[in-house]
């Protein structure tokens, strides 16, 4: 992977802090990784929130309550095991 040198001011006591738990030499990757894991929560927030409103809930009466959902859920599930085992000639 290519890389590029950034400097990045942190407050000492925070560096401090991730230096009493990360090992020597890894201080680079801990902090890489922590940047993926925010970034990857943060697109997954805006994904959430540019869905926000996209389901009718008119549409969907048999979904109006949570056991609606769950019911739906169960009952789809049932019906792709029953095609699994169809398939694969189980009983």
């Amino acid at each position: 992977m290519k890389t590029k040198l950034t400097p990045i001011r942190f407050p000492a006591e925070l560096l401090a802090e991730i230096d009493k738990y990360i090992e020597d030499g890894n201080r680079s990757k801990f902090i890489i990784d922590a940047a993926r894991k925010e970034l990857y929560r943060l697109k997954q927030r805006k994904a959430i929130h540019n869905a926000a409103g996209i389901f009718d809930e008119k549409a969907y009466p048999e979904l109006k309550t949570s056991e609606d959902a769950a019911d739906w859920v169960r009952k789809i599930r049932e019906e792709s095991e029953i095609r699994r085992k169809a398939l694969f000639g189980e009983r």
